[in-house]
């Protein structure tokens, strides 16, 4: 077990991040072992012709059959969203002799496999000579799988945070904390907060001690994944939440093809894409979850919200960093097929000429 005794100090200091090198890293467990998450199945069947040209052997080996993976291939992200670019940058001027230690700690004191090999010779050359190997197919293998679907990846990642911040706000760490993974526990011990990752490899107790927590959510994550050793500053990557939508199919017609709250009629009067916006906003959501669910990008949403807002449709409030988006009473009439004409008159010239008509525009 691992645990984190965190601080007032250090809860107004925890903060959330994307990594793109970090999702590309542990795509390699699905590439190695499909049977961890058959969520990403559609994934694997696309990417795999793309890959006829990479050197998979070693980038399989980089994957233990623990499924671990050495430490310095998943750098600290130092912004919200570093670029992949940078991201490896940080490894490639990793130390030959960190280099060489995180890959014999990832395999635990079993043989390194052969493509591995030179991590165990003598001096520095072998080292940095395979550390840079890796740097270039790993490039090449983000601009083959993951790149393509970043954009996706990252809205659920984004969207992931929004509930998040949203549990925070509602329950302080415990919500926050609560449904994230069964692996976590916060406990409140004297005064001082207390979470544990439970079935760990290794373990240790660290004080956060002001470095505060950095929460990075992952599509590919199967399980919590904190620093490996307490002289790290807290921090833990976890599966992220709405996984299962991720690879869904796209309606053939687009976001804004289908049934909408309201029927035909409600359709004509919004277009179809407001339509089926205003359906969706039953509950309060944030523009990067209805742009998740749409798979359209958050600024074409809030071109429609805006309209939608302006007839007097949605009604809007600012939770923390996200504006939440909800129906109004008159918005729920016209899905239930009960809009008057006088909300037809009076709105549909601006909804009509407001913003583009289609969902990505």
């Amino acid at each position: 077990m691992i645990s984190f005794e965190l601080g007032v100090e250090d809860l107004a200091h925890t903060r959330f991040a994307v990594s793109p090198l970090g999702e590309t890293v542990l795509s390699l467990r699905v590439l190695r072992d499909p049977g961890i998450s058959a969520l990403h199945l559609p994934w694997l069947r696309s990417v795999r012709p793309g890959l006829a040209g990479l050197d998979t052997g070693l980038l399989m080996a980089l994957v233990t059959d623990l499924l671990t993976l050495p430490d310095f291939l998943t750098p600290r992200p130092a912004a919200f969203e570093p670029a992949f670019e940078d991201e490896l940058a940080v490894v490639r001027a990793t130390p030959p002799h960190v280099v060489r230690r995180d890959l014999l700690a990832a395999y635990d004191g079993e043989p390194l496999p052969a493509p591995l090999h030179a991590a165990t010779e003598a001096g520095d050359g072998p080292v940095s000579a395979l550390r840079d190997t890796v740097c270039t197919l790993l490039q090449r293998y983000w601009e083959s799988a993951v790149r393509p679907f970043w954009p996706q990846i990252r809205l659920v990642a984004e969207a992931d945070m929004t509930y998040r911040a949203r549990q925070l706000a509602r329950g302080g760490a415990r919500l926050l904390f609560a449904d994230m993974h069964p692996q976590l526990r916060w406990e409140d011990e004297g005064g001082r907060g207390v979470l544990r990752i439970h079935r760990t490899i290794g373990g240790y107790h660290a004080r956060a001690c002001g470095r505060g927590l950095l929460l990075v959510p992952s599509v590919f994550a199967h399980k919590c994944a904190p620093p490996v050793g307490p002289q790290e500053p807290p921090g833990l990557l976890y599966p992220c939440r709405g996984v299962a939508t991720l690879w869904a199919p796209v309606p053939e017609d687009g976001p804004g093809a289908g049934p909408a709250g309201g029927g035909p009629a409600l359709v004509q009067l919004l277009g179809a894409p407001r339509a089926r916006l205003l359906s969706m906003l039953a509950e309060p959501l944030a523009t990067v979850e209805l742009a998740r669910r749409l798979r359209v990008t958050p600024s074409a949403v809030s071109q429609h919200l805006r309209v939608l807002y302006a007839a007097g449709l949605v009604t809007r409030a600012r939770h923390g960093r996200q504006v939440l988006y909800r129906r109004t009473p008159l918005g729920d009439g016209l899905t239930a097929g009960r809009g008057g004409g006088g909300t037809r008159g009076a709105g549909g010239a601006g909804l009509v000429n407001g913003v583009p008509g289609s969902a990505g525009g």
